[in-house]
């Protein structure tokens, strides 16, 4: 359909899915349109950037099994490289979700090491989208343009939360940080195995809903601990989602719903928890033992 005409600048989930239902677009061609037309960047410009971001995150989930990273904390090393270990091994979660979990353990390995990730949408959640979207790449055999539409769903998804409501730990708890990346994870790779528009955002709705109340509890106040785990389960818990969504499995609350709810749940958290590291496992005993050890 021509878009000569059309207004793609869209808020919310329901603009988005009236959008496509309009045009018969998926969601990364809408976004990709908004690009355009918002920005005035050409196609090509758009996923130039993309592609340049993409190899960032694909080298962000193998550098650590080649190197031996360590945090500025001292508390993250090696865990990539214990993960991948056991794939031969018949691992409990099986081969694939075995390696989404190293790839999005070992992004974090990274960034607390102050190598190059890339924020998607944040620092302490940049581990959820390249673990998915390598792995689903290696077991697919897709190529690097193919993986381009997952990109662009996943910034829908990421743009309209950030229109509505919050990504920021320090804002909404871990749940804002962990709960979107999850949730542009889930509706990428929904769309790119052939969900609809409608069955993505349902699959986003699933993922975020799954983290909701998760709290932002950093051990010494570095993304370290426990923040490498919850990569791990951000990452499983976009698969899982996809995969019930695709499988017909019914979403109750709208993807707009879901983000007001995180919203005002993250507003109700208290102070402590979030990002501050006066609460949760980072107040324990142990926890703060650690943050001692670390700053002396």
């Amino acid at each position: 359909m021509k878009d000569n005409n059309i207004n793609f600048d869209f808020t919310s989930a329901v603009e988005l899915l009236a959008l496509a239902e309009e045009t018969q677009m998926s969601i990364g061609e809408l976004m990709l349109s908004r690009e355009v037309q918002v920005f005035g960047k050409t196609k090509e410009k758009v996923l130039s950037d993309l592609m340049h971001s993409y190899h960032i995150m694909k080298n962000s989930t193998k550098k650590a099994l080649n190197e031996d990273l360590k945090s500025m904390g001292g508390l993250l090393g090696g865990e990539e490289k214990k993960i991948m270990a056991r794939i031969d091994k018949k691992p409990v979660c099986g081969s694939f979700m075995s390696k989404v979990i190293a790839y999005a353990m070992g992004v974090l390995e990274v960034n607390t090491s102050m190598g190059l990730i890339v924020a998607a949408p944040t620092a302490g959640s940049s581990g959820v989208i390249p673990g998915v979207f390598a792995a689903i790449q290696e077991e697919y055999d897709l190529t690097d343009d193919e993986m381009m539409p997952a990109m662009l769903t996943a910034s829908a998804v990421g743009y309209i939360i950030t229109r509505n409501a919050t990504v920021s730990g320090a804002e909404g708890g871990c749940q804002a940080e962990m709960g979107s990346a999850s949730a542009m994870a889930a509706a990428a790779i929904t769309e790119i195995m052939g969900g609809t528009p409608l069955q993505a955002f349902d699959a986003a709705s699933s993922a975020m809903g799954n983290m909701l109340g998760l709290v932002c509890d950093p051990i010494a106040g570095l993304v370290e601990v426990p923040c490498q785990k919850r990569n791990a389960m951000g990452a499983s818990n976009a698969l899982i989602c996809a995969e019930m969504t695709l499988c017909g499995v019914n979403n109750h609350i709208p993807f707009d719903e879901t983000v007001e709810a995180m919203y005002q749940v993250g507003r109700s958290l208290p102070y402590e928890l979030r990002e501050t590291a006066l609460g949760g496992l980072a107040a324990t005993k142990t926890g703060c033992n650690l943050c001692s050890k670390i700053f002396g």
